[in-house]
């Protein structure tokens, strides 16, 4: 890469990554580095909602495990639903 080529390089780190910057920069990419970033994307999203779901369920665990007023409807779980229209 030449000096030119850095200066951009640098100047693009410089600024604030805009979802339209990101855009635009993906745009130029090509496919296979294009699915590698939304493969790597999505893996991200997906470990970030397991993190967030396992802490809700952590945080929420003891009130369920001790409060009867959170599970007093679970006993109906066992009965079968009949919908009505």
């Amino acid at each position: 890469m030449n000096w030119q080529g850095c200066m951009n390089l640098k100047s693009l780190y410089l600024r604030p990554m805009t979802t339209d910057n990101l855009i635009r920069e993906l745009e130029r990419l090509p496919l296979t580095e294009k699915l590698f970033v939304i493969e790597r994307t999505l893996k991200s999203i997906r470990t970030e909602k397991e993190k967030s779901l396992k802490h809700a369920v952590d945080s929420l665990y003891d009130d369920y495990k001790s409060d009867k007023e959170l599970t007093v409807f679970t006993h109906l779980d066992i009965e079968p639903f009949y919908e009505t229209r």
